[in-house]
């Protein structure tokens, strides 16, 4: 599932790519289901005419900003993709919404397991809203980060990935910095202590900027792994220390890595360095 750091680099290239400005013609809905909220045709007449004013991430989610105060959400789930087109191609099967903008170009929606979802609210967007604070935004500072793990008898693990708590961070990064900090995925966060928070804060945000410079990443070579506007695919897994790497020994100590089941998600720890 695209993280913070694949959705931050489908925006940057949509961005990068011009789409801030341009004036969407045409919506069409190849398969109902990925759009939410709306019927297709309410949905594609809605948006039909309307410019992008600009383009954003919010957690997981991209962010058209539509004139007159309408947002276009994007929420790319396991296998969604954006492919921006200047010639349409023949349609695939697993295509299932298309942009046409102004300048001839397409943004095409490929989701090989149709989880992603469209939606198109007003700018006072309630599940927006609901979402955590960013973990790149200074104002989450460590002091704020230890004070939101303090209030929590959770196990760290699923804290992390509650979207509430904070916005944006996966499976594959979570793994990662947990990791790095030394910590087990099933310590409780209110007994975290003030250095473990700072050292999980630091690597949270270490971590994601690094795997943002470095486009994400793709762990497969499937048509559902990601891949940026342009067909792309991120280099980051190269750099993964944890995540999938059960079996190999710990870059740290050595000890082989360990797969185990933590909130009905697939884990990865080292079982020396990140003792509960």
């Amino acid at each position: 599932m695209p993280e913070l750091p694949e959705v931050e680099t489908v925006v940057r290239d949509l961005r990068a790519a011009g789409l801030a400005g341009r004036r969407i013609r045409r919506v069409t809905v190849l398969h109902p289901a990925v759009v939410a909220g709306a019927a297709p045709r309410t949905f594609a007449r809605r948006v039909a005419g309307r410019r992008i004013v600009a383009l954003r991430r919010r957690a997981k989610f991209i962010v058209f900003e539509l004139e007159a105060g309408w947002l276009l959400t994007l929420h790319l789930r396991m296998t969604g993709q954006l492919h921006l087109v200047r010639r349409l191609p023949p349609r695939d099967r697993h295509d299932h919404l298309r942009l046409t903008l102004d300048d001839g170009r397409t943004l095409i929606y490929h989701d090989p397991r149709r989880f992603g979802r469209w939606r198109l609210t007003m700018a006072d967007d309630a599940l927006l809203r609901r979402l955590g604070p960013e973990p790149l935004d200074d104002t989450l500072t460590a002091a704020a980060f230890a004070h939101r793990l303090a209030r929590h008898r959770r196990q760290l693990k699923p804290l992390l990935l509650d979207q509430t708590f904070l916005a944006g961070l996966g499976n594959i990064y979570a793994d990662e910095a947990l990791w790095a900090a030394r910590l087990h995925p099933q310590r409780l966060a209110h007994t975290v202590r003030p250095a473990g928070a700072r050292a999980l804060w630091s690597a949270i945000r270490r971590l994601l900027r690094s795997a943002i410079r470095h486009r994400g990443t793709t762990l497969g070579l499937g048509e559902g792994n990601f891949a940026s506007p342009h067909h792309e695919r991120g280099r980051y897994r190269t750099r993964l220390k944890a995540y999938g790497q059960a079996g190999a020994p710990c870059p740290r100590c050595g000890t082989p890595l360990r797969r185990l089941i933590v909130g009905q998600r697939g884990t990865h720890i080292c079982p020396r360095c990140q003792s509960l």
